[in-house]
């Protein structure tokens, strides 16, 4: 059994209404082409909601109502529903919108088809080591869903980078980066034991700056372990074409803390090229099994798929 734990869906009346990839909505497609290599699940969801991964003027993904999200989050349900295990779901919201939100994701969570949450590692510019975001991390720990901080559709520094592609394949990694240091060196695994997060295309760079971490949290004196000890109970993705990025994560986070990831869709990255690069870390038989499906398997509790 191959897990995916990150793909991303969206209804058909979203993709008439914003300009996205229309791979989004060929669930049918996506279902077939993952399992003719072998990946039986996916767990799918939006880092936007109802709202676009391409900055649109006037579209502000944070402003959704209530009601535009209950509509997607039963759109999603019903999809997860019709593929008999073969897709399970996130719940989004925005982690910093208060006490209504989380509570409204929280009886979602209740439902069999929602598994774990989506929530952006940066919301308007800031990161989730603000106090607004207590609520949203106590209730992810009391429930145990696994939290996949997927970065925004306007991730920080975006106005400096302008050129599209660049967003999306450098800014994006390296909001991931600056969004879990911050919530590191804020404390939050401290102040909220049990709380499962997941910081997808192989952690960014933070592979690379356990040690810069640990200087950075000796020079603020902030409490608690050393952050590159903290950095062993992230989870990460797989979800990177580079598999120097990859070999660093293992060295880093560890291979019980690493999933299979694609990003896919809408990430237009072979799948079989996926597959490959697991192959490439050299893993023992054991641990490979353990980052293709046994980690996702018992972190989200899914049933074993044929």
């Amino acid at each position: 059994m191959i897990t995916d734990v990150h793909g991303h869906v969206t209804p058909p009346e979203l993709l008439k209404r914003f300009p996205m990839p229309p791979s989004l909505g060929d669930i049918d497609g996506m279902v077939e082409r993952k399992a003719a290599l072998g990946i039986t699940t996916t767990v799918v969801g939006s880092p936007v909601g109802a709202g676009t991964m391409l900055p649109i003027p006037g579209i502000d993904n944070y402003a959704q109502s209530a009601d535009s999200l209950a509509s997607f989050h039963d759109w999603v349900g019903e999809t997860v529903r019709d593929k008999a295990g073969r897709l399970a779901g996130y719940v989004y919201l925005n982690p910093l919108d208060g006490t209504a939100a989380v509570d409204r994701a929280a009886k979602l969570l209740a439902e069999p088809e929602f598994v774990g949450l989506i929530v952006n590692s940066s919301v308007r510019g800031e990161f989730l080591d603000d106090a607004r975001s207590d609520e949203f991390f106590a209730m992810a720990a009391e429930t145990g869903a696994p939290v996949l901080l997927h970065p925004p559709a306007v991730p920080v520094g975006a106005g400096a980078m302008k050129a599209v592609g660049a967003i999306e394949h450098v800014v994006r990694p390296c909001d991931i980066t600056m969004g879990v240091a911050a919530i590191l060196l804020a404390g939050r695994l401290q102040a909220f034991p049990g709380l499962k997060l997941i910081a997808p295309n192989a952690g960014g760079a933070l592979a690379l700056l356990a040690e810069k971490l640990d200087m950075a949290q000796r020079r603020d004196n902030v409490d608690g372990p050393p952050i590159s000890q903290q950095l062993r109970q992230i989870y990460v993705d797989t979800g990177t074409p580079s598999v120097t990025a990859l070999r660093a994560a293992l060295a880093v986070f560890g291979p019980d803390r690493m999933l299979f990831g694609t990003d896919s869709p809408p990430l237009a990255t072979p799948l079989d090229t996926a597959l490959d690069a697991i192959d490439q870390l050299g893993l023992s038989e054991v641990d490979k099994e353990k980052v293709l499906g046994g980690n996702a398997a018992e972190l989200f509790g899914l049933r074993r798929v044929v």
